[in-house]
């Protein structure tokens, strides 16, 4: 760190500065302020005004080291999904959220302003379209990073390397709240900005010698400095860091490392200085519980529209709302768990593109249906027209493993409770119509030439073989049954007293009840061997020939429709991972199989 050079920037932005407050931005005694501004002096980079002896001038030559030191510009990072916000992130990407009526975004970009620095790069990626508003409003520029969903933050500085390479930079987060302006037009080489705490933490802690360069950095630590808030990259810094920043990005197993493991792992190799702050000058809130204690606002009114919603249904202000947390996200939908009069609940909130997918108030006629059967999750709330769902939590309720054999046997013996009450409801589960209805979603979103072999080169062919199932699936004329069709492992909950739950009924409808044992197969990524032991417990019995081929036939078709279901999904910009590609092979495969039992 130049101290000369900071000495010019605080004489540049305040000539009247006193040698006690150089002592204290500097952090350093007044008798080595002294000496440093006397250093200044003999060298031409200041000099005391001939008229108020408190009062400094910046020479010419002051002003020359202050160019090499000009910050070029900002890169603010806000890929990331926000969990611990939810379910305000689901709506609102966290950097966008307003503290005191101010979006933490939208003040630091005017903070940077103030500071003279107009060249912001905004890296994006969960809800990016929310951030497009800021061209127009601030003149930055959005950069998107396409790896935001499976990769940290060491991935996306990887993205934005060459707008920080060779220039001078702040790297910041677009969730941090600085109290006061801490940027400069100069800055004088590169920091961390951290807070000390006292007692115990889990944050990454610093230490730094006399001159406040650091030293070491480590997870955890007692009564520390660490890691808080915004940093400032110097070109030489940004040259050196990013050569080996890309080496870690480029070997397998960082997806998951932050950027600041490259200093955490090699620091001795970097130059970089702590900047220390106050624990009232930055800010980073871990969770909505934070938020609420700084900014009253959201005790009462987040202005989301499922916090809205839980408070209307149990009667309570939103603060009476507590223990949020996110729940692992489903293929279908998001889901967040909360706490009301010490009693905890779910709330689902459907996802994108649902609405087209899923008939709501059919939903809602099952959930009614077979609540006399005691299967199903107890249902608070449920809202045939939007989707959102409040379910009551099961303390210590486990999901079924399907490789667990006495659990899978669990799991049919409660699909046969369900297709032996022969229950009733108006609306049907039928396959051929839900392929034609996804392909047609799927062709709308598509080019022409991807549309019409749906990103398969053998997808005309594989279809045809799909209608011929069909046709004969029609021919055997199988009585129908209200089914569940998304029997997946996970949809079944086992609870400490021994009791099952099964879950999730939006695909429900009447159908031939094997299609759960069908879906249950291939949703646990079971084999020949694994199917025909399925079946075998389903039964009690080894199943006819026309019953392993509807079986079969419904493996088959059932991975050609979530074949399209996972396409559909992904131009909406849901992906999935592979298994697109292990559904076409179900369809493919248990076609073939299928055939055999004819």
């Amino acid at each position: 760190m130049d101290r000369l050079g900071l000495i010019c920037r605080c004489v540049w932005e305040r000539p009247e500065i006193t040698q006690r407050e150089l002592a204290s931005q500097l952090d350093v005694s007044l008798g080595t302020i002294n000496n440093l501004v006397k250093e200044c002096i003999a060298n031409d980079y200041i000099s005391l005004s001939p008229d108020n002896k408190y009062h400094y001038i910046l020479l010419e030559k002051g002003k020359e080291l202050l160019e090499s030191y000009k910050v070029d510009g900002a890169v603010i990072i806000a890929a990331g999904f926000g969990s611990r916000f939810v379910p305000l992130t689901y709506e609102t990407p966290k950097g966008l959220l307003e503290v005191f009526g101010e979006r933490m975004i939208e003040r630091q970009i005017k903070q940077l302003h103030e500071a003279g620095i107009y060249n912001i790069t905004i890296v994006v990626g969960y809800l990016k379209e929310k951030f497009e508003y800021l061209i127009d409003k601030y003149g930055v520029k959005l950069l998107y990073n396409s790896e935001y969903s499976h990769k940290n933050t060491l991935a996306t500085i990887w993205h934005a390397r060459e707008i920080l390479r060779g220039h001078n930079m702040y790297v910041l987060s677009s969730d941090n709240w600085m109290r006061n302006n801490m940027y400069h037009t100069y800055e004088c080489g590169t920091w961390y900005s951290a807070i000390y705490g006292d007692g115990d933490t889990s944050e990454w802690c610093l230490n730094f010698n006399k001159k406040g360069r650091i030293t070491e950095v480590c997870i955890g630590g007692h009564n520390s400095w660490f890691m808080y808030g915004p940093v400032f990259w110097s070109k030489d810094f940004s040259q050196q860091f990013l050569d080996v920043l890309e080496e870690y990005y480029k070997e397998p197993g960082t997806e998951q490392f932050y950027w600041e493991q490259v200093l955490l792992d090699l620091i001795d190799k970097f130059e970089i200085y702590i900047n220390k702050q106050s624990a009232q000058q930055v800010y980073e809130f871990e969770n909505l519980e934070e938020l609420r204690l700084f900014d009253p606002k959201y005790q009462t009114r987040s202005d989301n529209a499922a916090m809205e919603l839980v408070a209307s249904v149990f009667q309570v202000p939103e603060s009476e709302i507590t223990e949020i947390r996110c729940l692992k996200a489903g293929m279908t939908n998001k889901s967040f768990l909360f706490c009301v009069n010490q009693k905890h609940y779910i709330c689902r909130i459907p996802g994108p593109g649902t609405e087209l997918l899923i008939n709501r108030e059919q939903e809602k006629n099952v959930y009614d249906a077979v609540s006399g059967l005691g299967l199903t999750e107890h249902i608070v709330y449920f809202d045939g027209e939007t989707g959102y769902k409040i379910s009551e939590y099961y303390e210590g309720a486990v999901n079924s493993n399907a490789r667990d054999w006495n659990e899978v046997a669990s799991c049919m013996k409660a699909l046969h409770s369900l297709h032996d009450a022969a229950i009733q409801v108006d609306h049907r589960f039928d396959v051929r119509e839900r392929i034609i209805f996804y392909e047609k979603l799927c062709k709308s979103q598509l080019s022409h030439e991807a549309g019409e072999n749906l990103l398969f080169e053998d997808y005309k062919q594989v279809r045809a073989n799909m209608i011929q199932l069909l046709d004969e699936l029609d021919r055997l004329n199988r009585p129908e049954k209200l089914s569940h069709i998304d029997s997946v492992a996970d949809n079944f909950l086992f609870l400490p007293d021994g009791s099952i739950r099964l879950i999730d009924w939006e695909y429900s409808g009447m159908c031939d009840p094997l299609i759960d044992v069908a879906m249950c197969a291939i949703y646990s990524y079971y084999d020949e061997e694994e199917t025909e032991r399925l079946i075998q417990i389903y039964f009690g019995r080894n199943a006819s020939e026309e019953e392993s081929f509807v079986i079969y036939s419904y493996m088959a078709l059932g991975g050609f429709l979530w074949t399209l279901w996972a396409i559909y999904k992904s131009t909406v910009g849901e992906e999935f991972g592979e298994y697109t590609l292990i559904m076409y092979r179900y369809a493919k495969k248990y076609y073939r199989k299928a055939l055999t039992k004819l």
